[in-house]
Order: structure tokens, then sequence, then C-alpha cells
């Protein structure tokens, strides 16, 4: 029986060095530039591209992804780890090789991409040397898919893409765009649309603007409204055939929604090493917060609720490496997407309370973290359909009552246990007839 809560020592190792790296080296270089994907950042590329080349020379750049994808294979659980130390800063997930979009990007590539596709964008991708975007939510749905009105309409070797995406990662950075359009309206409700690289500089993409979210970092926002005016690109860059949008799609969103649950760990630890010092180094009325009741409340709620939410979200991880198919772990995955929010919102809620007004200014990041959790129930996907799919995964193969009342029925149960030790009961009920 394999029961292991342990890292293997030799990863433990690296582990401790990417702790001694990011406080060094990763958090100071957040604070010197816009967007670490930003390219054409002289300051970006002369303090990053330094730091990406220690981090490959440690063996753990885009360590997630197989060699074949220049990775080290390590996988999720080992992924996850990681993210736990590099998820609290802006540019850890870059310096490492495994930011969103471009590691979803890079699997949806490598499954469904040709030969000539890998070369021109999978592979200066995994080298850093550009980004890409993911355009699939659209003004007139996010959630639901099936509705999207962005078409693609076959136009001989070509297809022509009309229509609006909204929230599109990292346009405005972005080399290439993967985009999901309606190929057939007519089809059944998950075969109607189809993925395809665009590149950036095709002519009629046009960003209408770019989107910032609160509390995120940067001048000009990064999730573009982009209108795609009959954009065109050759048919050999559709990914997969043609209709599996849906299919290509979950190759991507199984893994962004693990993944943003890793380093949502790593902001929930970030706000309860605060809390704890917070609680020793503040007094009240001779006493320091740590000492007050209802502060150890909030301590222990919030340690208890990390505890939970990090042993859920490594056990996913896990289950990917055993079977190596998101599908075959959707309500694991979907757990984790309902689990997150919450658990982010408590503990920087918390974390706030404790810091008074400190709490809420922006010289602390917890009002950060608390918005970041209402960022997270609605990225890939709304938490309330996870719920339904949790739900949905759970009922499946479930029997029904065989009559009235349920199969745990106390009556039932004494009736059961009443035929199966009858014979128990006979010669109990003979011995006493005897002594009488």
């Amino acid at each position: 029986m394999a029961w292991d809560f342990e890292t293997d020592p030799e990863y433990q190792e690296q582990l401790d060095w990417v702790e001694q790296f990011v406080r060094d080296e990763v958090e100071p270089a957040d604070r010197m530039y816009d967007h670490p994907l930003d390219m054409a950042d002289p300051v970006r590329n002369a303090i990053i591209r330094p730091l990406q080349e220690k981090v490959r020379e440690k063996g753990l750049w885009a360590c997630h992804l197989g060699p074949e994808l220049g990775g080290q294979g390590y996988g999720q659980l080992k992924l996850a780890l990681l993210n736990e130390l590099i998820g609290t800063t802006l540019s850890g997930p870059v310096i490492f090789g495994t930011q969103a979009p471009d590691s979803g990007n890079a699997e949806i590539l490598a499954h469904y991409g040709s030969d000539e596709l890998k070369k021109t964008y999978l592979e200066p991708l995994l080298a850093g040397e550009i980004a890409s975007c993911f355009s699939m939510t659209e003004p007139t749905g996010g959630s639901d898919p099936t509705s999207f009105r962005c078409r693609a309409v076959r136009d001989g070797d070509d297809y022509v893409i009309s229509g609006e995406k909204w929230f599109s990662s990292n346009a405005r950075f972005a080399s290439f765009l993967i985009v999901m359009a309606v190929t057939d309206p007519d089809a059944e409700r998950h075969r109607r649309a189809s993925m395809f690289v665009v590149p950036s500089d095709t002519p009629g993409i046009e960003i209408v603007r770019n989107v910032g979210v609160t509390g995120h970092a940067g001048h000009e926002g990064t999730h573009a409204y982009v209108r795609y005016n009959d954009v065109r690109v050759p048919a050999a860059n559709l990914l997969g055939g043609d209709g599996d949008g849906f299919k290509v799609a979950q190759v991507r969103l199984g893994g962004g929604r693990i993944h943003h649950a890793m380093r949502t760990v790593a902001l929930v630890r970030r706000s309860l090493d605060a809390m704890l010092e917070r609680a020793v180094s503040r007094e009240t009325r001779g006493r320091t917060l740590g000492e007050l009741q209802l502060v150890q409340e909030m301590i222990a709620d919030s340690w208890i609720q990390l505890e939970q939410f990090r042993l859920l979200v490594l056990r996913t991880a896990w289950k990917i490496d055993q079977v190596n198919d998101y599908k075959q772990v959707i309500k694991d995955i979907a757990g984790v997407k309902v689990a997150m929010p919450k658990v982010l919102q408590d503990v920087a809620g918390r974390a706030v309370q404790l810091h008074g007004s400190l709490g809420i200014s922006t010289e602390l990041p917890f009002g950060k973290y608390v918005l970041e959790g209402f960022h997270m129930a609605i990225a890939d996907g709304a938490t309330e359909i996870h719920k339904q799919s949790v739900a949905k995964q759970l009922l499946k193969g479930v029997e029904p009552a065989p009559d009235l009342f349920p199969s745990i029925h106390v009556p039932r149960l004494r009736d059961a246990a009443d035929t199966k030790f009858a014979d128990v009961l006979a010669a109990a009920a003979a011995d006493a007839a005897e002594v009488n």
C-alpha cells in the first residue's frame, strides 16, 4: 500500500533553491517593469532573461512538460509544489516557463498542431522567445461556449474568421492567438466550433481595447476585447479536425484550472503567514492580537482551510499524473475549481481584517488577493458550472433506493441483520429455552 506525503530529497533540494531564488531574485524583479511578458521592454529583458537561464541551468524550466517539449517531465504534482513557491509573484511563472495562457497553448499545439505549426509557434513559445493568446470567451457568452457567435467560414484553402472575443489574455503581447470559432452552427452542440492558430499580424485583427483587472499590476490591461474583421487564415492552421474545438479546448482548460489552484495555494499561505506575524507583533490593551480568542479562531480556521485545499490540489495533481488525461479527473479538477475562490477570499479577507486600515491599503496585497478570489471564481468557467459538473459526476451510476425507503433505513438494516444471523439467534433462543 503506497501512502506517502513526503517530497523526495532530491526534488526538495530543488524546492529549497527555488524558495531562496524567489525571495532574492524574483520578488525584487516584479517591481522593475510593467509586465513580465512585455518583450519590447528592454528593462524587462535585461532582468528576466538571465533569471530564465538560471532556471534552465537548474533543470526547472517548464518542468511539467515532457522532454519532447523541452521540459523535464516532472508532471503535475511536482509542478504544484513548485507553484506553491512562485505563485505569489508576477514574474515567477514567466521565469520558470509555466505562465498562462502559454503553458496551456503549448499543450494544444503539442497535441493538435501540424509539424509546421509546431516549428513556427510551439518551439519559440517553449523557449520563452514569444508569448501567445487564448481567444475563446465572447461578450455574449463565456461559461457556455455553445452560444458563441464568432464564425469561421471555409473559403477554398482558407478560413475567414469574423466576430468578437472578450478577455483574450495577453493579446497585446502575443505573436499568435488561438481562436475558437463556429464552423458549423447546425451541428450537434459540441461539434459546432473549431480551433485555429491566427498570427497576430494577420490583417483584420482589431484590438478594440485592452481591459485591466482590478488589483492587477500594469498601466494598461492585458485582457483584450478583440474584433476579427474577415481575418483570413490557412486551413492548415486548424487545430485538430473541423468541429473539434471543444475537445481541443479541454486539453488546456483542465490544466489551466488546476494550475490556477496551485498558484492560489501560494496566495493563501502568504496571507496566513502575514496573519501569524501580525498576531505576535501588534498589541492592544496590553496583549498581543494572538492572545485574543477571536483572532485565534481566525488563525485556526485559516490554517484548516489552507491544508484542506492544498491536499485536494496535490491529490488532484497526483491523479492527473497517474492517468495523463484531464478528462478522467474532471470531477476532482472541478472540485478544486469550486473550492479555490472561497478559500482565497476567506483567508485573505481575515488577513485584511487583522491588519486593519493597513490591510485595506495598497501597501499590502490582501485587497488584491480578495479580488483575485472573484477572478478565480470566473476564470476558466464560473464556479456554479463546476458545481454542476461535480454533482453530475457523482450522480453517474448511482442506483435509486430499492423501494420507498432509503437503502440505509434502520429497520431495513435490522431485518437484514436478523436474516444474516438467523442461525445464531435460533441457537441462542434454544439455549435460553433449555436453561429455563
